[in-house]
């Protein structure tokens, strides 16, 4: 018998050192709500119907956790890494105007083919983030 298919995904990571900082950037700019965090070791967000999982690399490369006895396998990266965030498409010019507001430096603003725009920026950790809609893969809100 075969599985069904994988109906999405439920979580994403990035990593960064300064996990105070990520804090500070990710509640009060990108405005997601903070679900739990472990000092120097990890930062959970709520993000729409998912969750947006910020690691200490340092801590979880070599460091292996356990939850209910069970090991949790150790991860991490060197380097940035990319996540797109979901943002209707008449949205994108305020969240434009919000970034400059606070400072962040927009990359690189794309038009795309298919349809809709992106904004790609930094994190302070220098994670290559997006805000985007769904319709540049042609996926409906």
């Amino acid at each position: 018998m075969e599985p069904n298919r994988i109906r999405g995904v439920l979580e994403t990571c990035l990593y960064a050192q300064d996990l105070a900082k990520a804090e500070t950037f990710y509640t009060q700019v990108l405005k997601l709500e903070l679900f739990l965090k472990s000092p120097d070791r990890h930062l959970f967000f709520r993000c729409g119907d998912a969750m947006l999982l910020i690691f200490n690399p340092d801590r979880t490369r070599h460091q292996q956790s356990r939850v209910n006895g069970s090991p949790v396998p150790g991860h991490g990266t060197a380097g940035p890494g990319h996540v797109a965030f979901n943002v209707p498409e008449a949205e994108i010019q305020t969240w434009r105007e919000w970034l400059i507001q606070h400072d962040v430096t927009i990359e690189s603003e794309v038009t795309w083919p298919s349809g809709g725009s992106s904004l790609y920026f930094r994190d302070p950790a220098n994670n290559s983030l997006e805000l985007t809609s769904p319709g540049i893969w042609k996926i409906e809100a």
